[in-house]
């Protein structure tokens, strides 16, 4: 099987990551260095701004 590419860019995820508070921390010692918490808060973040733009598709 073959390696599953992200769906989110690198620059996506670090731009909320700074949003969210821990952009340093990733900087410094890359995303294995993040909580859980914060792992699980990007994800929801994501999904949010996503959903936000298909309400928009969808109003316009």
């Amino acid at each position: 099987m073959g390696r599953r590419r992200g769906i989110m860019s690198e620059q996506f995820k670090m731009e909320i990551a700074k949003e969210l508070g821990f952009y340093d921390t990733v900087k410094a010692e890359g995303w294995g260095a993040i909580t859980t918490r914060d792992a699980g808060n990007l994800v929801k973040r994501a999904i949010q701004i996503a959903e936000e733009a298909l309400a928009k598709q969808h109003t316009t």
